[in-house]
């Protein structure tokens, strides 16, 4: 009986003490990290001793000082884009004729008001409203409203609708960063037709361009590549490598200004004296090719914004590599550009160096990030070669009149740099790019769909802002105002007709020595 109660005993105690080290093992399990994963997370580590940091408060700091980074970065670089509107305006003014300084000068300046006002009306709800959260800028909430259509079972997406205004739905910092930065971008695009359509522009035409291009053509285009739009997920829906890939805007806002401008140019007609009866072309010098020179050294300067500045993040140390191949292909585009004129006319000319450096740096705009730096020089010299076979292509056998050369430079060179990306993109960047496993690879490295995503994209684009600009200023023309001064304005100059004022004062007047 004795031996039979001890026995039933341990088997009691053996069974409660089995119970506890189960119950202690499920504890012990629920609370520790046997397998070492979720050591040293920010709950582990309080305070060493009172009033000392905690390891969460260190990590909340450490991501603020993150993102802190990325939103000054994001916004100098805005502000060196924002002073290429300098450049542009020193470019234009000096490639076109003294009688007219004043009215080119006003347009380049203007145009950064109207597509200010015009962006924030609306143009950035129709580009990102519907972009989702941009993580380098904090997560941009509430940009998460995008327009889309359902064909052959995939997602096409078309505009945002959130944003209008810069509403309080949107208010946050990230998001004011990304529309400074990304309104800077639009008012490169706008400012591009101002020079092909200079000396003969009738000043309340373009008052009108630059509120619709600004508000809606670039806007829209912009989506589809930036957006979340339907040609970045040409990867996601049909395998073409990551969908039209455009890493600072060859095709986004040159290729868009460029089109832009040779609608516009085409409409307008050419200068008076631009043309014989025969067709022959008449050179029209520009007044001021110091001025000209400057302002390519101010747009050179403010491309190093503009490409390193587009990967919305300080953090990201590609920006090196973007940066250096942004100065070798603009120094390519300027040397071929004037080896070539200088074997062809036996002059080197001044205003072609300039023109092949903007080529270059166009060109280089989509690619910069996915390319090396032997391929970076090659697509700027491909670049320099280009922009003067399109200028007298364009001139003198299209007989459109481009007194600053910007559809060969911005329209001809965008199309170069997104297929220069489709070719060369060697798969050392952009892992993950529009939402695709991987690194981004063109033709010669592997993924030819890839290049068949970036001719889609440019395809698209020029059929698209052709189209629109095109009926734009056919109609804006016949119904809202007319386009053109009067072939008496325009033989005088079209600064105080238009202006009011000169842009120079004729030394030679009366009180003037």
């Amino acid at each position: 009986m004795v031996r039979s109660m001890v026995t039933g005993r341990h088997v009691l105690f053996t069974a409660l003490l089995l119970a506890f080290i189960l119950w202690m093992s499920h504890s012990a399990h629920a609370e520790t990290d046997p397998t070492g994963t979720k050591t040293g997370t920010v709950a582990d580590v309080p305070a060493a001793k009172p009033g000392e940091p905690t390891l969460a408060e260190v990590a909340d700091a450490i991501g603020h000082s993150r993102i802190s980074l990325n939103i000054v970065w994001t916004l100098i670089t805005g502000f060196l884009v924002m002073f290429m509107q300098a450049g542009f305006a020193m470019v234009e003014t000096g490639f076109t004729r003294s009688k007219n300084v004043a009215h080119t000068m006003g347009m380049n300046f203007l145009v950064y008001a109207l597509g200010v006002l015009g962006f924030w009306i609306c143009g950035f709800a129709l580009m990102f409203g519907g972009v989702g959260g941009v993580a380098s800028l904090g997560g941009t909430p509430g940009l998460t409203n995008e327009f889309t259509i359902s064909l052959f079972g995939k997602t096409f997406g078309l505009f945002g609708f959130q944003g209008f205004f810069l509403n309080n739905t949107v208010y946050d910092v990230g998001i004011y960063t990304l529309f400074l930065f990304q309104m800077v971008f639009m008012d490169t695009t706008a400012t591009i037709p101002t020079g092909a359509m200079a000396e003969r522009w009738k000043f309340a035409s373009f008052f009108v361009y630059a509120f619709f291009i600004s508000m809606f053509v670039y806007p829209i285009y912009g989506n589809w590549v930036w957006g979340g739009g339907w040609l970045a997920g040409l990867g996601a829906n049909f395998g073409l490598g990551h969908g039209h890939v455009d890493f600072a805007g060859s095709s986004v806002v040159h290729l868009v200004g460029g089109v832009a401008a040779f609608a516009g140019a085409l409409v307008l007609g050419p200068r008076l004296g631009k043309y014989n009866k025969d067709g022959s072309s008449n050179a029209i010098p520009g007044h001021n090719i110091p001025m000209a020179i400057i302002g390519t050294f101010i747009l050179a300067f403010g491309w190093f914004g503009f490409n390193p500045g587009s990967s919305l993040a300080g953090n990201d140390l590609r920006i090196g590599v973007v940066a250096t191949n942004t100065m070798l292909a603009s120094a390519s585009g300027a040397l071929i550009a004037t080896v070539y004129m200088w074997f062809r006319f036996g002059k080197p000319d001044p205003s072609m160096m300039a023109n092949g450096m903007l080529a270059g740096l166009v060109a280089i705009t989509a690619p910069c990030a996915f390319v090396n730096a032997p391929i970076a020089v090659l697509i700027g010299g491909v670049a320099g070669f280009l922009v003067v076979t399109a200028v007298f292509f364009i001139d003198q056998k299209l007989h459109v009149d481009d007194p600053v050369g910007a559809v060969a430079v911005h329209g001809v060179n965008g199309i170069w740099g997104v297929l220069s990306l489709g070719l060369f993109a060697d798969g050392s960047y952009g892992d993950g790019w529009n939402g695709v496993p991987g690194t981004v690879r063109g033709l010669f490295y592997g993924d030819a769909g890839q290049f068949v995503a970036e001719i889609i994209g440019a395809v698209t684009c020029v059929v698209f802002v052709f189209t629109s600009m095109y009926l734009f200023f056919k109609i804006a023309n016949r119904f809202v105002v007319p386009m053109r001064v009067s072939a008496q304005t325009e033989f005088e100059g079209l600064d105080l007709p238009e202006m009011g004022i000169k842009g120079y004062e004729d030394v030679t007047a009366p009180g003037r020595e």
